[in-house]
Order: C-alpha cells, then structure tokens, then sequence
C-alpha cells in the first residue's frame, strides 16, 4: 500500500521518511520501502543512497530474505513533529501527569526538553499551552515510579521471575515473588497482574506501591489464552471482604454496558427478563451511591447486609432531601 504520492514532497524529506521506515523496519527489503514512500523501487535504492551519502550507515544484506537496515552504534538526528504530533504530546503528558510544568521532576523535564528542541513555529504553540491549560489532579492519583515501572516492563517483556517489595493499603511491608504477566494501565492506575507463588495464585499489585524489583534466575510462560485486561477487571471485582448479590429487573443485554466488570459477574436467570450481579467489595457505601445508583434499571440487594444497609441508608437520604420541597 502506498502511503504518499511523488508530487509535493522534497528529495530530503523523502529521504528522512526512508530513514524512519528504516527504523522502524529493519531488514526492510528495497520492494517494501518502494512501497511506503509510494516510488519505485530504483527511486528508493536512490534515497537510500543519499542517506549513505549524509554519513548515515545503512547496511544492505543481499539475497532472498535480504534488506536493509541501520548500523549499530549510529547517533540518529533529531526526531521530527508535526505541530499536531507536539501538541498532541503536550496534551497527553497534561492529562495523565499533572505535574507536567515543574522542572525538577522527571515528566517535566523530558517535557521541556521536547519543546526547547522544537522549531520556533511548532514549539511557541506547544510551549503556549503547557503554560495556560491548567489540569485538576485526580483525588486518587497516585503516580508510580518510572525506573520501578520499566523494571517491571523489562520483566514482563523478558518472562522472568521477579521478587518485589510491597506496602498495603495500610502501610504494611510484604515482598512478594512473582510471575509477572502483563502491566496494564486502567483509568490512570498502573497495575500489575501476575501470579504468585507464596499464596498460588493470581493477584493484582498497584504498581505505585512497589517499592523495589528483583530479577530471579527463573522464567515462566503465560497463558496462552490470557487477556490481561479481562483479567485485571475479573481480579479487581473479586476477593473483596463482603459479598455482594444484586438482581436487576431487566435482560442481561441491557444491563451489561453499566456494569463494569470490576462490580462482579452478571448472568442471565429466569425467562432471560432478569439478570444477577455477584460480586464484593471493601465500600458498601461507594458500591450502592457511585455504582447501583447508576445504573437505571430496577434492582432488589438480595446478598450482602452490609450493601443492603448502605442502599437503605442511601434511599433514606435521597428522601429527606425532598421533604419541603
């Protein structure tokens, strides 16, 4: 598939495009980045010489299964932005990290860094909106840290056994030896899901609560069939303290978009015209007033006293607040 047409774009530049897809494809045959750049394939071969010509080390391996491919140990030029790949940079860093404008910390200053290397027309745009576009923290944030965080990746990518050091919810120190299966990003949370040895079974670690991260000499293999979101969401809806059973007065089919997995599983009962929600959690009271009473069906609390009282509780509330009206 052709990506460009010959019109419209300047030797150089299509030059620089030939070295990104040699990045991004090493062994990249000559047929292949013909195609991307949407020229024939001695055209190519002569982009590929221009940028030899630069100093670049593009090494070529002839044959069948040959391509080309950039040497090792060469120092690439700078990364080039649109003006919409840089602002869309600075608005995805605004909105998951909040402290995008302090100096002192690491997304802050990779930040700046960005923008000063920036050409004057595309980074005064950028630099405009770091400056003014002013972003609420989350109440829950809590960001972990990145050198622990790409421990953890490395660990994942590598399937390699792991020894951490955790704190609670509570504050107490644990350590841990793992198999870690996936990191996984949820509504601004990092989780880790992974199985563990001690207990024997699979958990999920907030990863902002690891606290160090050790390579162990074993390996592991996951899954095959694992789907680390559907199991992070399965994992986060299960083995709280207090049981929940809800049944809704309506089909699965109609309920199932307003409950996320992390309320519990649902299943069709009857004549297929209800459906019930088993599940736990640790909060009654967010349970009933954030998740049940958004969700607009009829529904009875069949399990979980503690779930029932605070839906109670809750429709007391909601019912004072109309006396006088």
């Amino acid at each position: 598939m052709k990506f460009m047409s010959e019109a419209g774009i300047s030797p150089t530049a299509r030059a620089l495009l030939a070295l990104e897809a040699l990045q991004h494809r090493p062994g990249i045959t000559a047929g292949e980045l013909a195609d991307r750049l949407g020229v024939t394939d001695r055209a190519a071969r002569r982009y590929v010489a221009i940028l030899r010509e630069a100093g670049i080390d593009v090494q070529s391996t002839p044959g069948r299964y040959g391509g080309y491919r950039i040497g090792r140990g060469l120092r690439l030029p700078p990364m080039v932005f649109s003006a919409a790949e840089a602002l869309g940079l600075v608005m995805a860093v605004l909105d998951g990290q909040h402290a995008a404008d302090d100096p002192t910390e690491p997304v802050g200053a990779a930040l700046g860094k960005l923008i000063r290397a920036l050409p004057d027309g595309i980074a005064a745009p950028a630099r405009t909106m770091r400056e003014h576009a002013l972003a609420t923290p989350r109440r829950d944030a809590d960001r972990p840290d990145p050198e622990v965080t790409s421990a953890l990746v490395g660990a994942v990518a590598a399937r390699r056994r792991i020894r951490l050091g955790y704190h609670g919810a509570s504050g107490s120190a644990t350590e841990w030896e793992v198999d870690p299966w996936a990191v996984v990003v949820r509504y601004g949370r990092w989780y880790l899901l992974c199985f563990a040895h001690g207990p024997s079974e699979v958990r999920t670690l907030r990863v902002d609560r690891v606290e160090a991260v050790q390579l162990l000499p074993g390996g592991f293999r996951p899954p095959e069939d694992l789907d680390p979101l559907a199991s992070l969401e399965e994992h986060l809806g299960s083995g709280w303290a207090l049981a929940t059973e809800v049944v809704f007065d309506a089909p699965l089919a109609e309920v199932r978009p307003w409950v996320p997995a992390t309320m519990g599983r649902l299943a069709a009962i009857g004549d297929g015209e209800r459906c019930v929600l088993r599940g736990s959690t640790r909060n009654p009271a967010m349970y009933a007033g954030e998740r049940l009473a958004a969700i607009p069906f009829p529904f009875r609390v069949l399990g979980g006293p503690e779930l029932r009282s605070a839906v109670a509780e809750l429709a007391a509330r909601l019912a004072r607040a109309t006396l006088g009206a």
